[in-house]
């Protein structure tokens, strides 16, 4: 069974976006193998990302946020996801930003049960 993204909301558990205990919530759509999302939260004041859906239900992503400090980050990320016994999704992120601060890293986001 294909994962259809359409209207899951995900939380991050990503350090560097935290702020305080509050962690940026991403909200999902989909048409087709088109997946968008609006995120924020955290340190993130307004981010959005936009990409395709794979045949193997990864996500191949490119992404922008405006953090807290005004800075502004792009890149692209990889998720790969992994159906919980529960029935949500977690998505294991393979990042790369781009720019000044450029890095790589791997982060986690899970599925928001309700």
């Amino acid at each position: 069974m294909r994962i259809d993204y359409e209207g899951r909301v995900f939380r991050s558990s990503a350090v560097e976006t935290a702020s305080a205990g509050d962690v940026p919530v991403g909200r999902y759509h989909q048409d087709g193998d088109t997946v968008w999302a609006d995120f924020d939260g955290g340190r993130v004041v307004r981010g959005y990302l936009v990409g395709r859906r794979t045949d193997d239900d990864s996500l191949d992503l490119a992404y922008c946020q405006v953090l807290a400090d005004a800075t502004v980050v792009s890149g692209r990320v990889r998720s790969t996801p992994e159906l919980l016994p529960d029935g949500r999704v977690r998505l294991r992120e393979e990042w790369e930003r781009y720019g000044p601060h450029a890095s790589r890293g791997v982060s986690v986001i899970e599925e928001v049960s309700g």
